[in-house]
């Protein structure tokens, strides 16, 4: 597998510029390798980031050097490929646990009646944001690790969730009476 490391050099203060150019990397999913180095694959969607991040560099008075490497031996490679796994991985599961949390708060609302449109919207935007996010790690995940196919299925799942919830505060808006309110999956 070949990857870009990015070996980035700017003065300690002031410090906005690192930060700068560290959240630009982290972002996109580099991976640290080491103080002011970073890596990640060589796939044309992070070819944007490389360049970003060196404008920010630039701005700060520093500079960024982006090199294409392949790990000299197995072990090298393998452990290229193993940060940038975990690091994927690390992702799904943070993913895998927001959409848990979206399925709470729904439950939280239908438990306390909280059947109004304004909350439905909130909601909805709140799936927007899931789906944002599961486009993003889509994007990073370059290994099409296992954890991809089951954070999509939490995907949809959040959104079956969210559609049932809907008819309830639809039906809830038209005045249906409670008994006659479609009853959660």
């Amino acid at each position: 597998m070949r990857w870009v490391v990015i070996v980035v050099r700017l003065a300690a203060e002031p410090s906005r510029h690192r930060v700068a150019v560290w959240r630009e990397l982290r972002r996109a999913g580099a991976v640290s390798l080491a103080p002011g180095v970073w890596a990640l694959p060589a796939t044309p969607a992070f070819l944007p980031v490389v360049e970003r991040a060196r404008a920010l560099a630039e701005r700060g008075g520093g500079e960024l050097l982006a090199l294409d490497v392949t790990g000299r031996d197995e072990p090298s490679g393998a452990a290229l490929v193993a940060a940038y796994t975990d690091a994927r991985e690390a992702e799904w599961a943070e993913f895998v646990s927001d959409c848990a949390k979206f399925e709470a708060e729904l439950a939280k609302e239908e438990r306390l009646g909280k059947l109004t449109l304004a909350e439905l919207e909130e909601e909805e935007q709140s799936l927007e944001r899931l789906r944002r996010w599961f486009r993003d790690l889509k994007v990073r995940d370059v290994l099409a690790l296992p954890s991809a196919i089951s954070a999509e299925q939490r995907l949809k799942d959040c959104a079956e969730r969210l559609e049932a919830y809907a008819n309830r505060v639809y039906q809830a808006a038209h005045g249906f009476p409670e008994s006659q309110r479609e009853e959660r999956p």
